[in-house]
């Protein structure tokens, strides 16, 4: 099966549609899979929904997609970054269904992993246990969380080989592996491929299963938020 292509527009040719759910990777601004989410706004897609830790910021990320109104809905942990976001949001252009990160990273995971839902004490007696059914678990309540099935899934690695297997780098591994577990069709963008059989198996992060289509690129290095402090002496 190959799934190496030439370009973001080719691996997204056919699986990219209007309304889809999309599981997109990334933490900030670490391991956004920029190269994809530029592909679907030249596109044009849109009513689109994503899944995503963030927004990334108004010119970067998922924010792009914002500027261009692709996006109708977005199933988040932190947007605090992206202006844009707030705008749309507050002026009921956008519709927000805030997760704690970990029961969104969960619910990608147990998606992937063909679970349809689990119960985390995390949210309880807030609004975000709000319509949600409640169980209780040796005395304590817990509440029911959604495993989420992306219609596409969208991330970036450090590298692959041909046959998809990924290894990420730090920050990069928070989200961008249960997002590509959850979506019926994974592409994912790399800043190098390898030859099959020259990871080492134990340094494979995400197995190429999960990946259908694969593309390299040039990717840009950006900081959200540089701090720094004066040189001693």
């Amino acid at each position: 099966m190959k799934k190496v292509y030439g370009s973001a527009a080719e691996a997204l040719d056919g699986v990219l549609a209007d309304g889809m759910l999309i599981a997109a990777g990334g933490f900030g601004l670490c391991g956004i899979p920029e190269l994809l989410l530029q592909a679907i706004k030249e596109d044009g897609a849109k009513n689109l929904t994503f899944a995503s830790n963030n927004a990334g910021v108004d010119d970067f990320g998922i924010g792009i997609l914002l500027h261009t109104k692709q996006v109708k809905k977005m199933i988040s942990s932190y947007v605090g970054e992206n202006a844009e976001f707030m705008r749309q949001y507050l002026s009921g252009e956008l519709e927000l269904e805030f997760n704690p990160q970990g029961t969104l990273a969960e619910r990608m995971r147990a998606g992937g992993c063909g679970i349809p839902g689990f119960y985390t004490k995390t949210g309880v007696g807030t609004v975000i246990a709000e319509g949600k059914e409640v169980k209780s678990f040796n005395g304590e309540d817990y509440i029911l969380e959604q495993g989420i099935v992306a219609d596409l899934s969208i991330v970036k690695a450090w590298k692959a080989d041909e046959t998809g297997n990924l290894v990420f780098r730090k920050t990069s591994r928070n989200f961008n592996p249960p997002a590509a577990m959850c979506g019926k069709v994974c592409v994912a963008e790399v800043e190098e491929i390898v030859p099959t059989g020259s990871l080492d198996p134990d340094h494979i992060h995400l197995p190429g299963i999960y990946v259908h289509r694969l593309i390299q690129g040039t990717h840009e290095k950006r900081i959200e938020q540089r701090t720094t402090r004066p040189r001693a002496g």
